[in-house]
C-alpha cells in the first residue's frame, strides 16, 4: 500500500509559475514509475509527465518545454514544476505512483487554476 500527499496546487496567472510535490510513503520499496496526470471537467484523466525507477521521463506534448518532472528520492518525493502557465492548463493534477506489475495508486488532486 502506498500513499500519496499532494501539495502546490493553486491560483496563478497566466505566464506563471507553480511546482507540485507528492509525497510517497508506506510500501514504496519496489516504486517502479511516478507521474502527473490532470482532469479538467468534462475530459479524460490525461499523462502530463512521468519518471521511471530508471530516470525516463516523458511528457505530454502540450506541457513539453514548459513543465520539468523531477524526483528526490532521499524523500521519495516526486515534483512538477509548471512554467509559463497557460488557461488551459487548468485542471486537477493528480499525482501517480506505479509499484510492481499492477499496483497504481493516486494521490488526493490538487487544483490548478491559470486566470487570464
Amino acid at each position: 500500500q502506498v500513499q500519496l500527499v499532494e501539495s502546490g496546487g493553486g491560483l496563478v496567472q497566466a505566464g506563471g509559475s507553480l511546482r507540485l510535490s507528492c509525497a510517497a510513503s508506506g510500501s514504496i520499496f519496489s516504486i517502479t514509475a511516478m507521474g502527473w496526470y490532470r482532469q479538467a471537467p468534462g475530459n479524460q484523466r490525461d499523462l502530463v509527465a512521468a519518471i521511471t525507477r530508471g530516470g525516463s521521463i516523458n511528457y505530454a506534448d502540450s506541457v513539453k518545454g514548459r513543465f520539468t518532472i523531477s524526483r528526490d528520492n532521499a524523500k521519495n518525493t516526486v515534483y512538477l514544476q509548471m512554467n509559463r502557465l497557460k488557461p488551459e492548463d487548468t485542471a486537477v493534477y493528480y499525482c501517480l505512483c506505479r509499484r510492481g506489475p499492477i499496483e497504481s495508486y493516486w494521490g488526493q488532486g490538487t487544483q490548478v487554476t491559470v486566470s487570464s
